[in-house]
This record gives C-alpha cells, sequence and structure tokens, in this order.
C-alpha cells in the first residue's frame, strides 16, 4: 500500500510499504477513506524526529471502512464506517472507566513513562504505524472506534478523531463562566476548532490571537474580537483593557512547542535535532525545552484566580516556567491528550445537517496522499493559507 513515511527532519515521502494484518483477536483493518495533517504532526516534522525512525508511517487523523476483524471483535463487521480516534484504548481498565483515555493502562508506555500509544506517533508513543495511508491496522479495535452514519461526506465525521475533542476539551478545560471572556492563543486547526465550539455551546466572548492572516481571518465570524501579533505590539495590554484592567477569565494555549519569540528556545531544539537519535532522544528527554512565548503569554493574560488550559503539545523536560506568577495569580492550569471517547456523546449531536459546527467547509486543503510531502512543508511554514489538509488515499 502507499503511505506517507518519515524519513528525517523536514523529510516526508509517499512509499509503498507491506500491507497491514490481523496481529491481535482485538484487531481490525480499515480500508482509510480520508486521513488528515495535524499540527501535532509537525512536532515529528521539526524538534520530535529524534523518537522517529525513517520508514514510520505518519498520521493519527484517519477514517474508513472496516475491512476485516479479528475474532475477538463482537461489534464490528466488515462493511462498517468508522473513525479511529488518535489515541489507543481498551474502554475497561480503571482509567478509561474514568473517561481518561488518553491514559488507558492496557496501551501505556510504561517503558517511556507516557500514557496510551497514538497512531503514528514515534517510540514515544507506542511506534504504531499511522493513518495517512491506504489502510490501517487499529489494536484495541472493540473500543478504538467511532460508528458513525453511512450517508455525508467524510469531512462531517473525521475531525471525530483528533480535532473536535481536543478542541472540545480544551473549551471545558478551560471553564470560562457565562458572560466571561475566553482568549484563544493559536488558530490553526485546534484554535480555529475551539472559537467554534466556544461560541457554538457557550455565552462568552471570544478573542483569537494570532500573526496569520488568513488563520485570523477564518476566526473573524466566531470571535468577538482577534489580536494580531504582527500590528498589535502589546496583546496582554488590549486583553486586560478589554477586560477593565483584569485580564481574561480563560485563556486556552492551543500553539505548544514551537510558539513564536522563545529564540533561544528554538536554537536548543534545533541543536537536539540534528543529534544522533540515540542522543537527541536522551537530550530531549533529560534537558529538552520547549518555546514558551505562548504560556507565557497565557500566564499574563488571565485574570487572577483564572484558568489556562492547554491543548497545545509540550515535550520539555527541563522548562523554566514561571511558578511564582501562577501561585501568586492562583491560576488553575488544565492540560493533556483529548479522552477521545469522553467527549464524542456530546459532540455527535451537533455532527448534523445545520452543520453547526461548519465541520464541511472546515478544510483549507483537499489533496490526494501524494501531494502530502508538498503539504507538511507548507504547512510548518505557514505558506498557501494552509490550516487544515485533508489526503485522500
Amino acid at each position: 500500500m502507499r503511505a506517507v513515511t518519515w524519513q528525517g527532519r523536514r523529510n516526508v515521502k509517499v512509499e509503498n510499504v507491506p500491507d497491514p494484518i490481523i496481529k491481535e483477536p482485538t484487531d481490525a483493518i480499515i480500508r482509510v477513506t480520508s486521513t488528515n495533517i495535524c499540527g501535532s504532526d509537525l512536532h515529528l516534522y521539526e524538534v520530535l524526529g529524534a523518537f522517529m525512525t525513517p520508514g514510520d508511517v505518519l498520521g493519527h487523523e484517519a477514517m474508513g471502512v472496516v475491512e476485516e476483524v479479528g475474532k475477538g471483535i463482537d461489534n464490528l463487521k466488515a462493511g462498517d464506517r468508522i473513525v479511529i480516534p488518535f489515541n489507543i484504548s481498551c474502554g475497561h481498565c480503571f482509567m478509561c472507566g474514568n473517561g481518561l483515555q488518553s491514559q488507558c493502562e492496557t496501551t501505556q508506555n510504561r517503558d517511556q513513562g507516557t500514557g496510551a500509544s497514538l497512531f503514528g506517533y514515534s517510540k514515544l508513543y507506542g511506534e504504531v504505524p499511522g493513518g495517512q495511508a491506504e489502510y490501517l491496522r487499529v489494536p484495541q479495535a472493540q473500543y478504538t472506534h467511532i460508528k458513525v452514519p453511512e450517508d455525508g461526506p467524510d469531512e462531517r465525521y473525521v475531525y471525530l478523531s483528533d480535532v473536535l475533542p481536543t478542541a472540545w476539551q480544551a473549551v471545558e478545560y478551560a471553564d470560562v463562566p457565562a458572560g466571561g471572556t475566553l482568549v484563544i492563543l493559536g488558530l490553526g486547526p485546534i484554535g480555529s476548532m475551539a472559537c467554534r465550539v466556544a461560541h457554538q455551546r457557550y455565552d462568552c466572548r471570544v478573542i483569537g490571537v494570532d500573526l496569520v492572516p488568513e488563520r485570523l481571518q477564518r476566526a473573524r465570524e466566531m470571535c468577538s474580537d482577534v489580536i494580531d501579533l504582527n500590528i498589535d505590539d502589546d496583546p496582554v495590554a488590549i486583553v486586560r483593557d478589554s477586560t477593565e484592567g483584569r485580564g481574561a477569565d480563560s485563556v486556552i494555549d492551543a500553539v505548544g512547542m514551537e510558539a513564536h519569540g522563545s529564540p533561544l528556545a528554538e536554537a536548543a531544539q534545533t541543536a537536539a535535532g540534528f543529534l544522533p537519535s540515540p542522543v537527541g532522544r536522551a537530550v530531549m528527554k533529560n534537558a529538552g525545552v520547549d518555546r514558551l512565548a505562548a504560556l507565557n503569554m497565557a500566564i499574563a493574560m488571565v485574570r487572577r484566580g483564572g484558568t489556562i488550559s492547554l491543548s497545545g503539545v509540550y515535550g520539555g523536560a527541563t522548562d523554566p516556567i514561571n511558578m511564582m506568577t501562577l501561585f501568586d495569580k492562583q491560576i488553575a492550569l488544565r492540560m493533556g491528550q483529548a479522552n477521545v471517547k469522553r467527549w464524542v456523546p456530546d459532540i455527535l449531536p451537533l455532527l448534523t445537517d445545520d452543520d453547526p459546527l461548519g465541520t464541511e467547509s472546515f478544510a483549507t486543503h483537499r489533496l490526494p496522499l501524494n501531494g502530502a510531502p508538498d503539504a507538511y512543508e507548507k504547512f510548518q511554514k505557514k505558506e498557501d493559507g494552509i490550516v487544515k489538509v485533508v489526503l485522500t488515499p
């Protein structure tokens, strides 16, 4: 089959790789009909390359049609149309039972000290081949699936794999009060969808912050206001001035480890990326630092007693976080990989013909699988107005 494979720093290719096969009784094989490029994939493209092996199949946002199921599965059959959550979870362990599927005890990577295994996401998360391919093996398929209706385009449902539950959790964790102010830092796929979720579900003022013109323009429809970091020199002052000097009730950081405005950390990340993989992995796991400009802005923007919700991926082991200010301002922090299955029952009723979240118009680019290498490069450079890419194998 054809698949998008990691070959090195800023280097992905579409190659022929072996077809997946059933390995365990709880496996299923799907024929992928749509698969996305996620902002988190760019971390593998850039700073987390030390945890990758040339030939690794990328991608963790896929949906398709069941081709084959293992003997241990009785709730799926060939022909079922399903979306695949990005985290692999069993559904019966303590963590899954408590709605923390991203910490599933069955698929946890204890050798790495990380949570549930993820599709296409490096040695840190199980080295499970990803979904940017023609076919995908789904472990723990008795639970790691979301059945969707037979009608309607893929783009109505494919975002259930990651974007929708991640944005949903980000807004839930932000705990914005009725009539309050929510600032969303970063208007890429997650930030953009979080604007839509907040606009649809909450009685609050939403302010979007970014520096890419196309992203800002997309967000205007769902935001009360936007802040353009290319023009506005002091975004913190703007937020405070519009909130009686207090700051926002809640801030979502949808940027993460590769924020602009952190030159020293960027240099350290770049240097680690050029080290031999075993050394680079040791550096990242024991001395890695993130670009913290977005988190520091969130800390400055949020009011005393407010909440910061982190949905942007962070991976630094020695980040210099301003604990004095966090403590002094009595800031609540919520964070973590999205617990996809926890939020699906809440989201599905909104995936109606009215499409209130705008899922069918959410993608900016729809490309064949062979277009992935060019799309990765442009997405990483924020060129050509790319916000969300849907690939068709």
